[in-house]
């Protein structure tokens, strides 16, 4: 499959509450490129923004969910400068973090839909996503370390957190990948489905995101990234902070009254 040299490399949907992202560079089994990078800053700005998002999806186009940078082509290593058009507020290189999420954290939930291949910097953002479905002929892996690069983007810090230790550590320093059933089985992944399921099952689950109070998902996805690995007193103060705005809130009291009426809920996320 290929796309033409006017296609985007990131392709936006937006049905109601959820907006869909296709990684589009089907060609080169949807290796980052500056454009596909700085396309995604953008639409991560751009999601947490509006408050009629709700969740956010992230796909690959083809067979190929991302293979990560073009190693090829190499600007990973050499920097983007000049390649990659930067809106006046960032730099290149915060376009770059930004765009990857590797010095930020989407607000609203993001479900990846994997697709196919998920390697090297496909898979470090994977680690940046919140609910995740792998199609059964998927592999997911981090080759850096066999040609002589660091899986730097995240994943000495991430993955060890994610699944356990001495199999984050044999990925890292082996680059040896994972298939679909060992990521579920050590539960780098929630899902696997067969062949070309994984999109609508992705739908599935965001609906269910968005029939729930958007000031509790956004709350509760804040406090789980917020508390981290802290201790648990410390992780507790920060968990309380962001209850109490959830339980004094009107889709709080909203709830209770749908609870009560037997109806449907009507949340306005305030």
């Amino acid at each position: 499959m290929t796309n033409s040299a006017d296609e985007p490399h990131l392709k936006v949907e937006r049905d109601d509450g959820v907006v869909v992202l296709t990684m589009n560079n089907p060609q080169r089994r949807n290796a980052l490129t500056p454009s596909m990078i700085t396309l995604m800053a953008e639409a991560w700005d751009e999601i947490d923004g509006d408050d009629g998002i709700r969740a956010a999806i992230l796909t690959g186009e083809g067979s190929s969910y991302c293979v990560g940078g073009d190693l090829a082509d190499g600007w990973m290593v050499r920097g983007s400068s000049g390649k990659a058009p930067a809106p006046e507020r960032k730099s290149a290189g915060s376009i770059i973090t930004d765009g990857l999420l590797l010095t930020r954290t989407l607000a609203k939930p993001l479900i990846a839909a994997v697709n196919g291949a998920c390697l090297g910097g496909g898979c470090e953002m994977l680690q940046q996503t919140d609910i995740r479905i792998a199609e059964e002929h998927a592999v997911f892996g981090l080759p850096e370390a066999k040609w002589g690069l660091i899986a730097g983007a995240g994943s000495t810090v991430r993955l060890k957190r994610q699944i356990p230790y001495t199999k984050a550590m044999e990925m890292i320093l082996t680059g040896e990948p994972l298939s679909a059933a060992e990521a579920y089985h050590f539960g780098l992944v929630g899902h696997v489905v067969p062949t070309g399921q994984s999109l609508e099952k992705a739908r599935e689950i965001a609906a269910k995101v968005c029939a729930n109070g958007p000031l509790a998902v956004r709350n509760a996805k804040a406090s789980i990234i917020a508390s981290g690995w802290l201790d648990e007193a410390d992780a507790r103060q920060i968990e309380q902070r962001f209850v109490v705005e959830v339980m004094r809130s009107g889709d709080a009291k909203e709830g209770l009254a749908a609870f009560s009426a037997k109806r449907p809920p009507r949340f306005t996320g305030r």
